[in-house]
C-alpha cells in the first residue's frame, strides 16, 4: 500500500509541474486586452492585445500571443471595451500660451464685448491698480451681440471707461491682433501722431485717434512695455499646460516657435524628468542669434530620454483671416482694397529658409492666405533647386495652417514633399464667417482642402493651434470627419467632399504627425519596437455615431510605458 501511495504522489507531482506555466524568457510589464486597439500599422490595423516592456511595445497581436509574455509581475489591464489608439500628437500649438491662458483672463467663451469687459472688471477687482491685466481669446465674429464697430472691430472706449486704472491688453483669439485700453496706450506712447509700423496697423478712427486695435506687428508698440514674465510664472504656466496635454490624451507636441529662455525651461523640466511630453520645438525664426547658435551646433534630437527635440525653424509670412491679416491674391470680399499683410519680408524668409536648409533644419512657415501660401511654396521650390548638394534626404518642409490656396498651388505640396500642418478645428470655428472674407467661390475652390490634398498624396498634420482653440484633439477629429461646427451645423457639413475619413483623421494625429517630426520610426503607430505611447478613450471613436465623438473622454494617457494621466 505504501508503495502505491509513493508512486501516486510522484505521478501527481509530475502532473502539477507539467501544468504549471513556466516564466517567460521576457515578461511584459503590462498587457492590455479586451477592447478595440487601432494600431495605424497597415500590416495589422486592429489587434486584440498589446504587451509593453519598459518604454517599448513588446508584442502587438492576439490575446493568446500576448499571454506568452505574461510573467508573475505582469499587470493585466482589462480595457473593458475602451478603445486604444497610438498616442496623439498635437501638430501645432503654443505650449506656454496654453499655460498662460489659464493664468490670465481666458476670453474664448465670451459671447459679447460687454461680457469681455465684465471679465476684465472681475480680474481688476483682485489686481492692484497699475498692474497689467492680460487676456486672450475674444473674437468679434463669434459674438452673439455686436457693439458699434470701427473697421470691423470694437473700440477701446467701453473697456477704458470700465477699467481706467489698470493697463489692459487683450489678444484676439488668433493672436494676430489685440485690444488695448487707454492706460495701456498711454504707457506705450501711442496717440494720433503715432506712425504705422511695417507689417501691421494701428487702427484709427475717422478723427485719427487710435481705436485700441493693434493688428499684426503693431502689437509690439504695446507688448514692449509689458513686464517680462518671471521664471516662476513660466514654470507654473508650463506645468498647467502639461497637465492639460495629458488630460486630453496628448503624448507629443509640436511647439510652434520658442526663444532661448523657453527652450532652457523645457530642458530644465526634461532633465528633472518633469517634461515627459515628447516636445518637438521650432526655433523662433526672428531671433538671429538663436538661429546662428543652432546652425553652428546642429539639431538636438531625443534629448533627456527622448523628451525633447529641437530641429526646425518657425517663420511668419502673413497674419490671420479673422483680423484680415491673411495675405490674399485678390482683395477681401468684405473689405474692398484690403489684401492682408506680409508680416515678415519675403526676402528675409527666403534667406532664413536657405540657411536652415543648408544647416539641416526643417522650415515651418505660417501662411494662411492664398498669396502667402504661393509665395512660401515658391521660396521652397527655389531653395530645393539652388542647393541640391546640401539637400537632406527629405527636408519635410512645412506650411503651418495652410488654410486657403489658389487651386493651382494645391498639387505642389505633394510634388515637393511639403507638409500642410492644418488645424481642422479652425474650419469649425471660422467657416461660418470666413465666407464673408473670401466669398463662396474662393471658399469652395481653395479653403480647408483636406481631402483634395490627401488625394494628391500630401500628408496632413492636425492640431488645434492652442491657445487659439482649446487643446482638445477630439474637437479637431470631429471637425475633420464632419466639417461641422461644434454645435453640429450645418447638417451634412460645409463642403462635405473635403471631409476626412476617420482613419485619415486619426492618422493626421498620429503617424503623419510623427512623420512631420522625423519620428515615424519610433512613434505614431502601435508596433513592436516603437515607444509605448498610447491614448485610451472611453468610446470607440472609429465607429460611434458622429455626434457622440465630442462626448468621448480620455481614460488613460501613457508615454514611454508610464501612465501620465488616468481618469478617476
Amino acid at each position: 500500500m505504501m508503495r502505491y501511495t509513493t508512486i501516486y504522489l510522484i505521478l501527481f507531482a509530475i502532473l502539477v509541474s507539467c501544468t504549471e506555466k513556466a516564466e517567460p524568457e521576457v515578461s511584459a510589464d503590462r498587457i492590455f486586452y479586451n477592447g478595440p486597439i487601432y494600431t495605424m500599422d497597415d500590416g495589422a490595423p486592429e489587434v486584440e492585445a498589446v504587451a509593453i516592456k519598459a518604454d517599448t511595445f513588446l508584442y502587438v497581436g492576439t490575446k493568446a500571443g500576448a499571454e506568452t509574455y505574461r510573467g508573475a509581475s505582469t499587470k493585466m489591464v482589462d480595457l473593458a471595451g475602451k478603445t486604444m489608439v497610438p498616442g496623439l500628437t498635437e501638430g501645432h500649438a503654443h505650449i506656454m500660451g496654453v499655460g498662460y491662458n489659464l493664468l490670465n483672463v481666458d476670453l474664448r467663451e465670451a459671447k459679447s464685448y460687454q461680457e469681455v469687459v465684465e471679465m476684465v472688471v472681475d480680474r481688476a477687482a483682485s489686481t492692484p491698480e497699475g498692474t497689467w491685466i492680460i487676456g486672450r481669446g475674444w473674437h468679434q465674429d463669434k459674438w452673439t451681440e455686436k457693439p458699434e464697430m470701427t473697421n470691423g472691430f470694437p473700440t477701446h472706449d467701453l473697456l477704458s471707461e470700465a477699467v481706467p486704472n489698470h493697463p489692459v491688453y487683450l489678444k484676439h483669439a488668433s493672436g494676430h491682433a489685440a485690444l488695448a485700453n487707454a492706460k495701456a496706450m498711454e504707457m506705450g506712447g501711442v496717440d494720433a501722431n503715432s506712425d504705422q509700423p511695417n507689417g501691421g496697423e494701428i487702427f484709427k478712427s475717422v478723427s485719427g485717434e487710435p481705436t485700441g486695435i493693434f493688428n499684426e506687428t503693431a502689437q509690439g508698440l504695446i507688448t514692449k512695455v509689458i513686464p517680462d514674465a518671471t521664471k516662476e510664472s513660466d514654470e507654473q504656466a508650463l506645468r498647467l499646460a502639461l497637465d492639460q496635454c495629458f488630460k486630453y490624451g496628448i503624448t507629443g507636441f509640436h511647439q510652434a516657435g520658442s526663444g532661448p529662455d523657453h527652450i532652457d525651461l523645457y530642458k530644465d523640466f526634461a532633465q528633472r524628468d518633469e517634461l515627459k511630453l515628447r516636445l518637438y520645438v521650432m526655433l523662433n525664426g526672428r531671433d538671429e542669434s538663436l538661429l546662428e547658435e543652432y546652425f553652428k551646433k546642429g539639431i538636438e534630437e531625443d534629448l533627456f530620454d527622448n523628451q525633447l527635440t529641437v530641429r526646425s525653424v518657425k517663420l511668419y509670412a502673413d497674419g490671420a483671416l479673422g483680423s484680415r491679416g491673411a495675405w490674399l491674391l485678390e482683395e477681401y470680399t468684405d473689405a474692398p482694397g484690403v489684401h492682408g499683410h506680409n508680416v515678415m519680408p519675403m526676402e528675409d524668409i527666403e534667406d532664413v529658409t536657405q540657411k536652415s536648409y543648408k544647416a539641416g533644419f526643417q522650415v515651418c512657415v505660417h501662411a494662411i492666405g492664398d498669396r502667402a501660401n504661393r509665395e512660401v511654396l515658391d521660396i521652397y521650390e527655389r531653395t530645393f533647386k539652388l542647393y541640391p548638394e546640401s539637400a537632406p534626404k527629405e527636408p519635410r518642409f512645412r506650411i503651418e495652417h495652410a488654410q486657403h490656396f489658389h487651386p493651382d498651388d494645391i498639387p505642389r505640396f505633394a510634388e515637393m514633399g511639403v507638409i500642410p500642418s492644418m488645424q481642422a478645428i479652425h474650419m469649425a470655428s471660422d467657416r461660418p464667417w470666413a465666407i464673408d472674407r473670401l466669398g463662396q467661390q474662393r471658399i469652395e475652390w481653395g479653403a480647408y482642402m483636406w481631402q483634395t490634398l490627401l488625394q494628391s498624396g500630401a500628408k496632413i498634420v492636425n492640431g488645434t493651434d492652442a491657445p487659439v482653440e482649446p487643446i482638445t484633439p477630439l474637437a479637431s477629429f470631429y471637425a475633420s470627419v464632419s466639417r461641422r461646427t461644434l454645435q453640429g451645423n450645418p447638417e451634412g457639413g460645409y463642403e462635405p467632399t473635403e471631409k476626412m475619413t476617420r482613419e485619415q483623421a486619426l492618422r493626421s494625429y498620429t503617424l503623419d504627425a510623427a512623420f512631420a517630426a522625423f519620428r515615424e520610426d519610433r512613434k505614431g503607430s502601435i508596433k513592436v519596437g516603437k515607444w509605448a505611447d498610447l491614448t485610451i478613450f472611453d468610446q470607440d471613436i472609429m465607429t460611434i455615431p458622429e455626434d457622440d465623438i465630442l462626448n468621448t473622454k480620455v481614460s488613460m494617457t501613457m508615454i514611454g510605458g508610464e501612465i501620465v494621466y488616468e481618469a478617476e
